[in-house]
């Protein structure tokens, strides 16, 4: 048997063929651009890596906004690691409130260490009385400062806004932010009370560290 196509039927191929072309490509780019547009989510460790490139001030785990100050506080463990702090990426170092050249480590930054020895706690009410309105104050402890406060520091950091000044006791971790005159008790603070059962290091609770943005006007 013997098929032979007439020119008109070759035609009409060709032209399904090229059509057949036309929709296959246009359906492939519609595709294409439908899955461009899609928001890809990464899973959470790549998302937790790539965090950790993005540098920020005092290694916090996020930037803090344009006008707030970044800053962490990092209380001693027992009498043996001396505190930390962190004021704006400039790093005071344990328990001498100096930077690594001994220089004060943020402009305008007043850092000082206390060893408390009552009766005498003068030099610390001192400070704290001299301290103006404008001023942020960054508070770490270290061995054990709540034996040796007296009523009227406690009062004087109660002044500044904290909450747990008052209740300090023998050998118990604080970490705090505070500033003159607060309308309300500062939001940064951590208190951890010295406990046998639960010290993690023997006579002494574990450290704590407190970390965040604080406004540059309170």
């Amino acid at each position: 048997l013997r098929v032979a196509a007439s020119p008109c039927s070759a035609g009409l191929l060709r032209f399904l063929a090229l059509i057949f072309a036309v929709v296959t490509t246009w359906l492939f780019i519609r595709e294409y651009i439908n899955f461009s547009m899609k928001t890809l989510r990464l899973p959470r460790w790549m998302g937790e890596w790539a965090s950790q490139l993005v540098k920020t001030k005092c290694g916090l785990s996020k930037s803090c906004p344009d006008n707030y100050f970044a800053f962490k506080i990092v209380s001693g463990a027992a009498n043996v690691v001396g505190p930390t702090m962190c004021f704006e990426d400039q790093m005071i170092n344990r328990a001498k409130g100096e930077d690594k050249d001994g220089q004060p480590s943020f402009p305008q930054m007043t850092s000082t260490s206390f060893f408390v020895s009552p009766p005498d706690a003068s030099p610390l009410a001192k400070f704290l009385k001299e301290i103006s309105e404008d001023m942020l104050v960054l508070v770490a402890s270290y061995d054990d400062p709540g034996t040796k406060m007296n009523d009227e520091i406690r009062k004087l950091f109660s002044n500044l806004g904290s909450t747990h000044a008052k209740q300090l006791g023998f050998r118990d971790s604080w970490v705090f932010l505070g500033a003159q005159n607060l309308k309300s008790k500062s939001p940064f603070e951590q208190f951890l009370k010295n406990n046998p059962e639960t010290n993690k290091y023997d006579g002494w609770p574990e450290l704590l560290e407190l970390e965040g943005c604080v406004p540059r006007k309170v």
